[in-house]
């Protein structure tokens, strides 16, 4: 994951590190199947830990007032 977390972030941000960077991310990977209640590991490019569980709680409010939609976007 480190990997793919060094990789992401150089095809976000290019050559650009540290506080310079325009874009953050959160990488999370979990298994599907009957696995689905283990655990799920994540990487970011940076953020604090706080900082992801803020995002996560926007992230939640704003999929639990979405409808379900259908279709192309």
């Amino acid at each position: 994951m480190v990997m793919l977390a060094r990789y992401l972030d150089r095809m976000f941000n290019g050559k650009i590190v540290g506080p310079e960077r325009k874009t953050g991310f959160v990488l999370m990977v979990f298994p599907y199947g009957e696995h689905m209640n283990s655990r799920c590991n994540y990487i970011s490019n940076g953020a604090d830990r706080k900082d992801v569980v803020v995002l996560m709680k926007e992230m939640i409010a704003r999929f639990e007032g979405q409808p379900e939609l259908t279709g192309k976007g």
